[in-house]
């Protein structure tokens, strides 16, 4: 768990960098208002954590996924975010299955490269 109360607020930077891209160019943001951005979206991670958590506590798991934070901004009624959430969970489990195929299929290239070498 955290030690200080800061260390589970969002880096700062990563939120610069996302309200930067969110906004049309030439226009900016003060340092108040992305410190002021980055604690708000901390609170609400940490609010859809919570909410996802006890999901995960009701159903007697121990592991929280994906589902469970969409299941969880169901509950908090936040349901405009529920569909997009869900396209962008699937996005990235395709995403990665692809990642892990081609890496099988690069350790395989190689292992049969090591074979040929070896005879």
């Amino acid at each position: 768990m955290a030690e200080k109360l800061e260390d589970l607020n969002l880096p700062l930077t990563v939120v610069t960098r996302i309200v930067k891209e969110a906004l049309p160019s030439g226009v900016s943001i003060s340092k108040e208002a992305r410190t002021g951005l980055a604690k708000a979206a901390s609170v609400f991670v940490l609010y859809v954590t919570s909410a996802a958590t006890n999901i995960v506590k009701n159903k007697k798991r121990k592991a929280l996924a994906g589902q469970d934070v969409i299941d969880a901004m169901k509950d908090i009624e936040f349901d405009r975010f529920v569909e997009p959430l869900g396209e962008a969970l699937e996005h990235y489990k395709t995403m990665a299955s692809a990642r892990k195929s081609a890496s099988m299929k690069k350790k395989d290239e190689q292992e049969d490269a090591e074979v040929i070498e070896d005879d």
